[in-house]
């Protein structure tokens, strides 16, 4: 008997209907049966099977329209009641909208036919209230509560536990009933010719324990014009409609509102990920930004806390309802705090939401999480006193590596081998030299400047001291490694993160050309964007998480950094790549993609279990068209 193996589903050939903190997840074929398919809200699946059939056939679809982020339609034949015609002539269509705590799936049956047809519609329904974790570790989610099937109450079918209670309601069905696992729902359908029939369903869900609530409209403007490239239009229009259904906002700060991280698995606040979408999309406004500080701001560490990682004037990484289980390693706590970068990404931000317009009264209001934040970088984020940035997990059950990337092979030596932590990541150190310098020029602003000199004082030590330690060279000249191991050895693997130094001033314009070179080579462009590994590395796959797969955010943070420093032609030819992945997927730019070499003919190839829509994939597109408007200016 083979023995159960779990494995993450695939996620690329899904349809998705969403509505922060809700999302539908369906096949082609618009059903919910397996993998990562049903009804979510927050880190619950509310539905785990969904189907549909007429006659005891499913309907064959034909089309898919998914134009509107929170809405998907499928349209399709019922063969099973046609006519013998050759020409299928009862067309169904298979309606999903959703919002906020609620789903709604609308069938509309329509007989082309010149004759009545009838037949049986059944849907059959699941619910098995699993945990987020659960569902994206592949493991088996059995039923949590039973369903309870109120026939006086409009055919109401009711799941509950103590915290989520999910109501589904047809109220025309003729009959429902409840075998096993499986809820039943069934209408007699009689269409005289050319006549339609509609069929309501609606789900709605509370939950008491979800940390994360409805979005807040209004949060960006629309683009003041458009760019001249139709490709880059369509991926803007296209992002915005996704990032408009990721808008959230919290239990412990519900006034203000930011982006979720991804769907489906990361349906919640993640402090870089949130943090480098609302500074991606400060070209459209500062609201954003605003809701995404203050709320972080609500969670800053404020004590030294080893199993969550919490320090004082820390920004957290990840928030959840409950622990969050990755595959058999890391458990990672409802407020965890492992993260390296989200810290200095704070301050960056908070200094570039009001550059961009914020009124300065927001950076009065956040002034103490501003000194905190800044404390953090001096007394706890060097844990060695060597004078760099660095992490290594001490609880013994969180991330073993803390950057962007942090899956537990990303920071390697060219070589393949694995670097021993502590861990100081090239473009933290970046991040904190921009931080301490954008923090001082705020201190200044708030009358502080005696404050504001020493954290530019840090800030050149920080510089010097990083000019000494990552720079290496290799048969195409030199680099930037891209860390500092336990022992203080330079990894010396090529990757995308040295694209992340562009732009934060750590460099001189002749370094600054070098890093510029190297990353449109074609051994880190692959055509399609930014390689997260150079191809001629020993760990180097084209599908690999953070090793030679291509992030669309992470092309567009050094497309940007290109522009700052003004390689506006380098900075076109990534973005160039990125437009032509963005055909591939319909202009929604997944989480990730295959690093392969493009080639004539050929599209970008997917990442099978990459998350879409992402929220620094989207805002990916606002970045870059701002970002080729400024190269066009120079």
């Amino acid at each position: 008997m083979p023995t159960f193996a779990p494995r993450q589903p695939a996620l690329n050939d899904l349809v998705t209907a969403i509505c922060a903190p809700t999302q539908a997840w369906l096949s082609r074929g618009g059903e919910m049966r397996s993998g990562a398919e049903g009804l979510y809200h927050g880190d619950v699946r509310v539905l785990s099977g969904f189907a549909v059939t007429v006659d005891g056939e499913a309907p064959l679809t034909l089309g898919v329209d998914t134009a509107a982020a929170a809405r998907a339609v499928f349209t399709g034949v019922a063969r099973a009641i046609d006519t013998d015609d050759a020409d299928p002539k009862v067309r169904i269509d298979r309606a999903w909208e959703v919002g906020c705590g609620r789903a709604a799936l609308s069938i509309t049956l329509a007989n082309g036919n010149d004759v009545e047809v009838a037949g049986c519609l059944r849907v059959s329904v699941e619910c098995d209230l699993a945990a987020m974790d659960a569902v994206k570790n592949g493991y088996p989610t059995p039923p949590r509560a039973p369903a309870f099937v109120d026939q006086e109450a409009g055919h109401a079918v009711r799941w509950e536990t103590d915290d989520a209670h999910v109501r589904l309601s047809a109220a025309d069905s003729e009959t429902v009933g409840a075998s096993g696992e499986t809820v039943d729902l069934e209408w007699s359908i009689v269409l005289a010719p050319h006549a339609t029939r509609v069929i309501l369903i609606t789900v709605d869900i509370e939950d008491a324990g979800s940390v994360v609530g409805p979005g807040i409209p209004g949060l960006w403007r629309s683009p003041d014009s458009t760019t001249g490239d139709a490709r880059l239009d369509r991926l803007v229009e296209r992002s915005l409609e996704d990032l408009a259904s990721l808008v959230m906002t919290s239990r412990f700060s519900p006034e203000d509102a930011f982006l979720a991280a991804g769907a489906p698995w990361y349906f919640t606040l993640f402090g870089r990920d949130s943090l480098w979408a609302a500074r991606m999309m400060l070209p459209l406004g500062t609201k954003l930004a605003e809701g995404t500080l203050r709320t972080l701001a609500a969670l800053q560490g404020a004590a030294v806390d080893v199993s969550t990682a919490e320090q004082p004037g820390k920004i957290a990484h990840e928030v959840r309802r409950t622990s969050f289980h990755l595959d058999e390693g890391p458990r990672l706590p409802p407020i965890y705090y492992g993260t390296i970068d989200a810290t200095p990404l704070w301050i960056v931000l908070l200094h570039d939401a009001w550059e961009a317009g914020m009124p300065f009264e927001v950076v009065t209001e956040l002034a103490p999480n501003l000194r905190a934040a800044l404390a953090w970088l001096r007394d706890h984020a060097d844990a060695d006193g060597d004078g760099f940035i660095e992490y290594i997990d001490e609880s013994g059950h969180g991330l073993a590596n803390q950057g962007w990337k942090d899956s537990s092979d990303s920071v390697q030596f060219r070589t393949g081998e694995l670097a021993d932590g502590p861990i100081a990541l090239v473009e933290v150190q970046a991040y904190a030299f921009e931080a301490a310098v954008k923090g001082a020029i705020l201190l200044e602003q708030l009358g502080a400047a005696d404050e504001a000199r020493d954290w530019r004082a840090w800030a050149e030590r920080m510089r010097e001291r990083f000019r000494g330690a990552f720079w290496l060279e290799d048969e195409l000249g030199p680099y930037l490694g891209l860390a500092l191991d336990r022992d203080k050895n330079l990894v010396d693997a090529v990757t995308s993160n040295m694209g992340h130094v562009l732009g934060t001033g750590i460099l001189t314009d002749e370094e600054s050309a070098v890093i510029a070179a190297r990353l449109v080579h074609p051994t880190m462009s692959s055509g399609y964007g930014l390689r997260t590994l150079a191809s001629d590395s020993t760990g180097y796959w084209p599908w690999k998480y953070h090793g030679g797969s291509v992030w669309p955010h992470d092309t567009a943070i050094a497309i940007r950094g290109l522009a700052i420093d003004g390689h506006a032609d380098h900075a076109a030819e990534l973005a160039s790549g990125v437009l032509a992945a963005a055909e591939s997927f319909q202009y929604r730019l997944p989480e990730l993609y295959s690093g392969e070499e493009r080639r004539r003919g050929t599209s970008a190839l997917p990442y099978p279990a990459s998350c879409h829509p992402q929220a620094w994939s989207a805002a990916a597109a606002i970045s870059i068209a701002d970002s080729l408007a400024r190269g066009g200016e120079r």
